[in-house]
């Protein structure tokens, strides 16, 4: 598994390059939501990858935004169910028994 949240910008490329045996997930979480989950993780203190390019909160929050909506509107775009994050949905997309925790706020969806 490959992740990042860049790839929030070029989603219809990336969907067009997939092989036959390849998925792309994508994953959402509301935009305040996520801006304190990573000031929480460490923010401007996680080493890797660097957000140093994001210069402060503000710009965080903005890339947060931008990111979130272009997901959103690829989803609509190609018709995705969005579900829940959970250790049924892994089990049943994945075939992996993985407990998670479950946070009601996250979606996904598999294309």
């Amino acid at each position: 598994m490959v992740k990042s949240h860049d790839w929030a910008y070029d989603l219809p490329g990336l969907y067009q390059q997939l092989q036959h045996d390849e998925r792309l997930m994508l994953v959402y979480r509301p935009d305040m939501t996520s801006f304190a989950w990573w000031h929480e993780a460490g923010g401007f203190q996680i080493e890797y990858p660097s957000y140093t390019w994001y210069e402060n909160s503000q710009k965080m929050l903005a890339e947060i935004q931008i990111q979130n909506r272009l997901i959103l509107e690829f989803g609509y775009d190609i018709g995705a169910t969005w579900h829940h994050f959970t250790s049924d949905w892994i089990k049943e997309n994945f075939e992996k028994e993985v407990e998670v925790k479950t946070f009601k706020d996250i979606l996904v969806a598999l294309i």
